[in-house]
């Protein structure tokens, strides 16, 4: 917990929000982003994460494209209609979702897919580049918080 800043600092943290029917997977891509800086919010569902996304307007959303109910994608497309600036990145460990998402491109809808399993470093690295932020070279405890944190992931 070295890695997030303590809230009284006022330093501002993009809202991230992390959608996985796993909730394994979602509290720990969220923890680990957590323990990097940002303000990253599980939720384990799409409903679910429409009505935080009403109450905490996200910068980003992490999606499994694979969920109970409405589709990651299907989330993704609402999402961007209710918050236009929102940076949407997909994850997904089955075939199926590259057909899902090649006939979202065909909608003029245009994604950014991550194969899960996808490794802390590699996450970290992509929404570095969504917020502008090099990856820097991360400190022995930094290091050690993202190990401790993805043992489980």
């Amino acid at each position: 917990m070295d890695q997030v800043p303590p809230a009284e600092t006022g330093e501002y943290r993009h809202s991230i929000l992390v959608v996985d029917d796993e909730s394994a997977i979602a509290d720990t891509m969220s923890e680990i982003l957590s323990r990097n800086g940002y303000l990253a919010i599980p939720t384990y569902d799409a409903e679910q994460a429409l009505e935080t996304a009403l109450i905490t307007p996200p910068e980003l959303l992490i999606t499994d494209v694979m969920l109970p109910g409405m589709s990651g994608i299907e989330l993704a497309i609402t999402i961007r209609r209710i918050f236009p600036d929102c940076k949407i990145l997909l994850c997904s460990g089955q075939a199926i979702a590259l057909d899902l998402l090649a006939s979202a491109r065909n909608e003029g809808h245009h994604f950014t897919l991550l194969t899960k399993p996808v490794h802390p470093r590699d996450m970290l690295a992509r929404v570095g580049e969504y917020f502008g932020r090099e990856q820097q070279s991360p400190s022995k405890a930094a290091a050690h918080n993202v190990k401790a944190a993805s043992s489980s992931y």
